[in-house]
Parts: C-alpha cells; sequence; structure tokens
C-alpha cells in the first residue's frame, strides 16, 4: 500500500498534510489530514485523533478546528480522518444525516451500505496501522471528536481502553440509542434490533466499562442541536459511577466550529499532559 501527498503546507513550523490511500475496509479511496508539528523533525510524537461530525470532511475539521497552533506547542500530531467513504460507487441518501458524510464511526451489517460504510474498522484498525507504519508517530494515542465525531471517539475507546491513552469530546452525541441522531443511523446501518446498537452507545458503554482516566466534554448552553445530543444522560452516569472527569457547559456556544476553535488549545493541552 502506498499513500499519495494530495497536498502539503507550512503550519505554525510543522507541515499540514492530506494524503489519500486505498482502504480495505472500506472498498474505496479514503482521505484523511494530518499536522506534523516542529518536533516530529526529530522523532516520532503523539498522535490525536480529531473524529468529525455530520456532513463534515477531513478538510473542514483541519481549516476550522484551530489545532494546528496548540499541537505545535505541545509536540502532538493530529490526524483529521474523513467521516465516511466516498465516491461514485459508495452508497448515499439524499438525507443530509445518513450516507456519505454520516457513517456514525460503526461497521454497517446491512446491505447497500455494509460493502463501503466499515469507519470502526477503518479508524481502530487499519487507518491507525497506515499511521504507525508511514508516518513518525509514537504508538500513544489520544482521541476527540466533535458531534457525531464525539459519539465516536468515546465509544472507540470504552470498547478498546488499551488502545488510548486520552480521551475527550465537543458536544457529542452522547445517547443515540435515545435520540433522533442515532436511532435512525442505527437502524438504517445495523437492523431494528435495539441490542446490536448498545456497543455503540456513550452513555450505555460508560455506565458499563467506565474508563480509566479523566473525561473532558465541553457542549455550548446554546447549541441548536442540545436535545439530540442528550450530554444529560452522560453527566448522570458520570456522576453514578463517578468517573472521574468534566462536563463544561459552556455560556452561549453553539454547535459550529466557533465552539471547536475556542476551545481546541484545552482539549489539546489535556491530552498533551496524559500522552507525554
Amino acid at each position: 500500500m502506498s499513500l499519495e501527498v494530495i497536498s502539503e503546507n507550512q503550519s505554525f513550523g510543522g507541515r499540514q498534510i492530506v494524503y489519500q490511500h486505498a482502504s480495505n475496509s472500506c472498498a474505496c479511496d479514503m482521505t484523511f489530514a494530518v499536522y506534523l508539528p516542529p518536533q516530529a523533525k526529530d522523532g516520532p510524537v503523539p498522535v490525536l485523533w480529531y473524529l468529525s461530525g455530520l456532513t463534515c470532511t477531513h478538510e473542514i475539521a483541519m481549516t476550522k478546528g484551530g489545532f494546528q497552533e496548540h499541537a505545535a506547542k505541545h509536540g502532538l500530531a493530529v490526524i483529521y480522518p474523513d467521516s465516511s467513504p466516498r465516491g461514485d460507487n459508495v452508497s448515499d441518501d439524499e438525507a443530509y444525516d445518513l450516507g456519505q458524510g454520516a457513517a456514525f464511526y460503526v461497521n454497517a451489517t446491512r446491505d447497500p451500505w455494509k460493502p463501503n460504510f466499515q469507519m470502526y474498522d477503518y479508524i481502530l484498525t487499519e487507518l491507525r496501522a497506515v499511521a504507525l507504519e508511514y508516518l513518525p508517530l509514537q504508538d500513544k494515542h489520544g482521541i476527540t471528536g466533535h458531534s457525531m465525531g464525539g459519539h465516536g471517539a468515546i465509544t472507540l475507546v470504552l470498547r478498546n481502553p488499551s488502545m488510548f491513552n486520552s480521551l475527550s469530546a465537543f458536544a457529542p452525541i452522547a445517547h443515540p440509542t435515545q435520540s433522533d441522531w442515532g436511532r435512525k443511523q442505527l437502524s438504517t446501518y445495523l437492523g431494528d434490533d435495539e441490542s446490536t446498537w448498545a456497543e455503540h452507545d456513550s452513555t450505555l458503554l460508560l455506565e458499563e466499562y467506565g474508563w480509566k482516566d479523566e473525561i473532558l466534554v465541553d457542549q455550548g448552553t446554546a447549541d441548536q442541536f442540545f436535545d439530540l445530543l442528550k450530554p444529560e444522560a452522560l453527566a448522570t452516569v458520570m456522576a453514578r459511577r463517578r468517573q472521574s472527569g468534566l462536563i463544561r457547559m459552556q455560556k452561549g456556544y453553539d454547535h459550529s466550529y466557533f465552539f471547536v476553535n475556542s476551545f481546541a488549545g484545552d482539549h489539546v493541552a489535556f491530552h498533551a499532559a496524559r500522552l507525554k
């Protein structure tokens, strides 16, 4: 396998690169971005994964997230995968919250989604292996994400705790089995047997497994999707389980990348303290 460089730019003394590669998991070409801080010139660095939300791509997160300056300061690489498989031969839906751009970080078991929509395996196994083989990265991983990506980050970590060192999220879809942002996608990709959905629900997973370290979650109080995200469900479980961590209700912030950008520095510092 090889990585094709799509673009490369200097940023805060490091390099912002976009790659494309053929994916076995998703059976199509996949694109991802990586920021390599200036410290990567001297040797491998830890990596922070950023999972994007509904309708987003690697490029939106790369250009609007505001992570590069903070990653350069702390010596972390940042990997931005795409949020779904894409292409003319990849199944799609007219709705913005289903199909391409809305893969929900699951392995689809239903047609026509099953051949390509294997984002859980792609992020956890395939892209991780590719990144460690071809890029100057230490095998130390933190993960964060926004909205659908926050859902993906939390579920990946809680199901695979030995593979990650740190966890945070921005306005995650926290209880998808009880939300229209979740029930629609999980039933479409996995089927109507709701017992199969639990392993993709952050609140249910935290209740069952907990997490070995602190969790940092930021949520805007003016988020227009607040009722779909259900942060109160996650907060209730954190309190009941006495889970170490913070859910910070940020006054006046909405669901946009202005919100993500505003607190990106806090999240990078949070992960850097645990990865280094």
